[in-house]
C-alpha cells in the first residue's frame, strides 16, 4: 500500500511540472499534515507559494524548513533570495549564512550555480558595506592593522585562527599570524647580508657534499595523512645548517657568513630541539599543504633568497609574497601553507626565533620541559 504523502508529493511534482503552482500547493500541504518534519517537502511549498507571489508564505514555509534542518544550503540560499525581494535588511546577511554552508563547487547541481554566484556578489556586497561603516565608525583607528582585522573578522571576510600546536602550547602568548618587525630588530642586519647568503648557497649548491634531503622525512606508520604526498619527497628539500640544535658541518662549512648572521638573532636554545636553521627549497608547480607546528614557544623568519613569480606564502587568514632580501617572522603553529606556481625553483632561509612574550624565566623552564619530553621541533619548519 503506497504511502499517502508520498503520493501526494509526487502529484505536486507534476502539477508544479505543468504550470499549476496553486494545486501544487494544495498537495503539499496535505502531505504536510501527515508528515510535517519533512525539509524537503517545506522546500517545494516555499517554491510554490513563491510563485504564486505569497512571499509572506513562501518566508514562513522556507523557516519551518530551516527549523528541521538550520544548516541545509538550498532553504538558507531560497530564505536570502525571498528576504531580498521583500527588501528585507536581513537579506545580506543571510546571503552571507547561505555561502558559508555551501558545498564544494563540483557537488552544486548545475541549475544553482547561476543562483549561487549572485549569492556570492550580493554576500560581498553585504560585507563590503558592513566593513565600511564600520571603518567611518572607528575613524582613524581603522588604520591600524589589529583593529582592520577585527573589523573584517567581524563582517567574517577573514576569521581567527587560532594556535593549534602539535605538541607544546604555553598559554598566555599572543595570537599573531605576522610578528610586527619592530619586535625583531636583528631582522636589518639579516637582510643586509641577502647577497651573501646567496652566494654562499650558490657554492654549497656546487659543492659535492652538500647534505639535502626531502624536508618532510617521517616514518610510513606516522599517521599524518597531511603529509602522504610530499613524505620523502625531493619536491620539497631542505639544506640543514643548523638542525635540532646540531650544526650539520658538511653543508655549514660553506657557509660561515651565513652562520655568522645567523648567530646574531635571539634563537631558541633547547637541547635536542632548536636552534634551527635551514635553506628550503621548494619545486616548480608544489604546493605545501596547509599545516601547523610543535610548539607556539618558537616564531619561525622567512628570509627571501630565490622567489619567482607564482610564489606565495598563507598564514590563518593572510596571505603574503615574499621578495628578495625581505625577512618575515610568523607563528607555525596557525594554520599556514605555500605555494610554487612558476617553473622554477624557490629558495627561502628559515630559522626558528624565540617569541618576544617568553621571559627570561620562561625561556629557561621551556629549554628544561621540552628535552625531558623526549619531543623536538624536528620537521615541524
Amino acid at each position: 500500500m503506497s504511502d499517502p504523502a508520498v503520493s501526494q508529493e509526487s502529484a505536486a511534482d507534476r502539477a508544479a511540472a505543468s504550470g499549476d503552482p496553486a494545486g501544487a500547493a494544495r498537495l503539499l500541504e496535505a502531505a504536510l499534515a501527515a508528515q510535517p518534519d519533512s525539509v524537503a517537502l517545506w522546500a517545494k511549498l516555499a517554491a510554490m507559494k513563491r510563485a504564486l507571489g505569497d512571499g509572506p508564505g513562501a518566508l514562513a514555509a522556507i523557516d519551518r524548513a530551516l527549523g528541521l534542518d538550520p544548516l541545509d544550503f538550498s532553504a538558507l540560499l531560497a530564505r536570502a533570495f525571498l528576504l531580498e525581494r521583500a527588501g528585507d535588511p536581513r537579506a545580506g546577511e543571510a546571503f552571507c549564512n547561505a555561502v558559508a554552508r555551501q558545498p564544494s563547487d563540483d557537488a552544486v547541481p548545475p541549475a544553482m550555480r547561476d543562483a549561487l554566484t549572485r549569492a556570492r556578489q550580493r554576500g560581498d556586497a553585504h560585507r563590503a558595506s558592513t566593513e565600511a561603516r564600520m571603518r567611518a565608525a572607528a575613524g582613524e583607528a581603522s588604520h591600524s592593522a589589529r583593529v582592520g582585522r577585527f573589523i573584517s573578522n567581524a563582517s567574517r571576510r577573514t576569521r581567527h585562527f587560532p594556535q593549534q600546536p602539535s605538541h607544546f602550547h604555553f598559554p598566555g602568548l599572543p595570537e599573531v599570524e605576522f610578528h610586527d618587525r619592530a619586535l625583531f630588530p636583528e631582522l636589518a642586519g639579516l637582510e643586509m647580508q641577502t647577497e651573501v647568503i646567496l652566494d654562499e648557497f650558490a657554492a654549497l649548491m656546487a659543492a659535492e657534499a652538500a647534505d639535502i634531503v626531502p624536508y618532510i622525512q617521517y616514518p610510513d606508520q606516522v599517521p599524518l595523512r597531511q603529509w602522504q604526498a610530499l613524505n620523502h619527497s625531493r619536491e620539497w628539500s631542505a639544506v640543514h645548517l643548523i638542525q635540532n640544535g646540531r650544526r650539520i658541518d658538511c653543508n655549514a662549512r660553506h657557509c660561515p657568513r651565513t652562520m655568522a648572521a645567523i648567530g646574531k638573532l635571539p634563537q631558541p636554545q633547547v637541547e635536542g630541539a632548536s636552534p634551527n636553521a635551514m635553506f628550503s627549497l621548494l619545486a616548480p608547480r608544489t604546493r605545501i599543504p596547509a599545516h601547523s607546528g610543535v610548539a607556539n614557544t618558537r616564531l619561525v623568519c622567512h628570509l627571501a633568497l630565490i622567489v619567482p613569480t607564482g610564489c606565495g606564502f598563507r598564514v590563518g587568514d593572510t596571505i603574503r609574497d615574499w621578495h628578495k632580501g625581505e625577512a618575515f617572522v610568523f607563528d607555525d603553529t596557525i594554520e599556514h601553507e605555500a605555494w610554487n606556481d612558476s617553473d622554477q625553483l624557490r629558495v627561502v632561509l628559515i630559522l626558528d626565533l624565540w617569541p618576544p612574550a617568553l621571559s627570561a624565566g620562561d625561556r629557561a623552564a621551556v629549554a628544561a620541559i621540552i628535552p625531558a619530553a623526549g619531543v623536538g621541533f624536528s620537521g615541524a619548519l
